[in-house]
């Protein structure tokens, strides 16, 4: 995943905070997820979602002056890190009348552009302090998923992240909010746009965007490893992991970060790349998309399973292998037609294949491949829902040739058929400003538990 600048457009500019403010309730939307242990087995948990920090209006803490307006900080506010925590507190969300976020049963929907916001970011939770953890060794994750408006330039990313279970509370006192208002962010990219950070703002070093009125990037970043379930739109969709040195969310500072938000993308702990599957960058171009084999035009079922060494949830991982379900077919992943990279599945050999065959950076063997992601499930990852456009790529890495100064016809760089013009936020958020995702049925269970594997 390359970028996920957080953008938003109100007069009062909303951003992330560590104290908290009462000014707008905040009431968590309720959404339910199963858990089975067969087919037809499964029992219904009563989750909830809360909205990222990066989204929300932060303020002074004994009033509701912006601490944050445009892409740049009260200076008065917010001299410095501490200062800005102790003088800022972050405030509830009108999630559908300001967000677009509409939770009903068992469905989340995200959508692109509400009044002045642009896109969201979500996570589950356990209750309304805590994130629901997940460790996926020797277990599928299952959802359904509606990405029929989702146009080039688009991401409807479900992913899983290595934050912490309460945002950071017990780690950082200064962190009064928590995961009840979002916080605790991280991801591969080490994201260096994110206004608090382990407590502290991220004031210090903070350059505004200059493709961007509402961001910047500050001094200290926020890294962890990432699993992509799903990164896709109506053209193309990615399975990626992305392995770290340090599973769990940490801070780093300026360059030595790495990942999209500084010069040097491989300075840092963490594999910005991932290893990816993408059907059509892998070869078979007719597998995915509108009136395809997985016809995106309609619903369908996304089931992904992490497979141990030993078979059991106390092994190593191995192997995170792909199937869809389309009226009430099982369509097994698209075969790599690749030259000298083979299967269907991400394993160890896959991925250095494709390295080799892309003549890519091997960030994930670097950083420790799958055994880097089963600590990461060992210690617990956060289920994370989002929908955003790209300021880095336009998204081009998702859904068509990049880099775009390669020919497509060089393994590795044809990604989707959306042209290299695609997905300038600019155009896009007006042009398809209606768009929207819908994620819904999420299950969690052991191997061929979640869905029908003899249809």
């Amino acid at each position: 995943m390359y970028s996920r600048l957080a953008l938003i457009l109100f007069p009062l500019t909303l951003v992330a905070g560590q104290q908290f403010a009462t000014l707008t309730a905040e009431t968590h939307p309720s959404l339910t997820w199963q858990t089975c242990t067969a087919p037809g087995s499964c029992t219904t948990n009563n989750g909830k979602v809360v909205l990222d920090s990066n989204w929300r209006w932060l303020h002074s803490v004994n009033g509701s002056t912006n601490c944050y307006t445009g892409n740049t900080w009260d200076a008065t506010l917010c001299p410095d890190d501490a200062t800005c925590a102790a003088n800022c507190a972050l405030d509830g969300a009108d999630y559908t009348g300001t967000y677009g976020v509409t939770a009903t049963g068992s469905s989340l929907k995200l959508d692109f552009v509400t009044g002045k916001n642009v896109g969201s970011r979500l996570y589950l939770l356990s209750d309304d302090e805590h994130y629901q953890m997940f460790n996926m060794l020797n277990q599928e994750f299952t959802f359904d998923v509606d990405v029929s408006n989702l146009p080039c330039g688009l991401n409807g990313a479900l992913y899983m992240s290595g934050m912490v279970a309460d945002g950071g509370v017990a780690q950082y006192p200064t962190n009064k909010a928590g995961a009840k208002y979002g916080v605790g962010y991280c991801d591969s990219q080490c994201p260096r746009d994110l206004k608090f950070i382990n407590g502290q703002a991220n004031v210090e070093g903070w350059a505004p965007s200059s493709n961007s009125v509402n961001t910047g990037i500050g001094n200290h970043g926020s890294c962890c490893a990432e699993m992509d379930i799903w990164e896709a739109n109506s053209i193309s969709t990615a399975l990626t992991p992305h392995a770290a040195d340090t599973p769990q969310q940490t801070m780093c500072t300026g360059d030595t970060c790495g990942g999209t938000y500084s010069t040097s993308r491989y300075a840092g702990t963490t594999d910005p790349d991932g290893c990816d599957f993408n059907s059509y960058r892998m070869g078979n171009t007719t597998f995915y998309g509108p009136k395809m084999t997985v016809d995106t035009t309609s619903k369908f079922t996304v089931v992904t399973q992490f497979l141990t060494d030993d078979g059991t949830p106390n092994g190593t991982l191995s192997e995170i292998k792909r199937f869809y379900v389309q009226n009430g077919v099982v369509i097994p992943n698209s075969q790599s037609n690749v030259a000298g990279v083979t299967g269907n599945s991400i394993t160890t050999a896959f991925c250095d294949a494709q390295k080799i065959a892309f003549n890519n950076t091997n960030g994930f063997e670097t950083h420790g491949g799958l055994t880097s992601m089963s600590k990461a499930f060992v210690d617990g990852m956060v289920l994370v829902m989002s929908l955003w456009d790209d300021y880095y790529a336009n998204a081009l890495w998702l859904d068509s040739d990049y880099p775009t100064d390669a020919g497509a016809s060089t393994p590795g760089i044809a990604r989707g058929t959306c042209p290299t013009n695609s997905g300038v936020p600019a155009q896009v958020e007006s042009s398809a400003a209606s768009a929207y995702v819908i994620y819904e049925n999420i299950k969690v269970g052991a191997i061929n538990s979640t869905f029908a594997a003899g249809s």
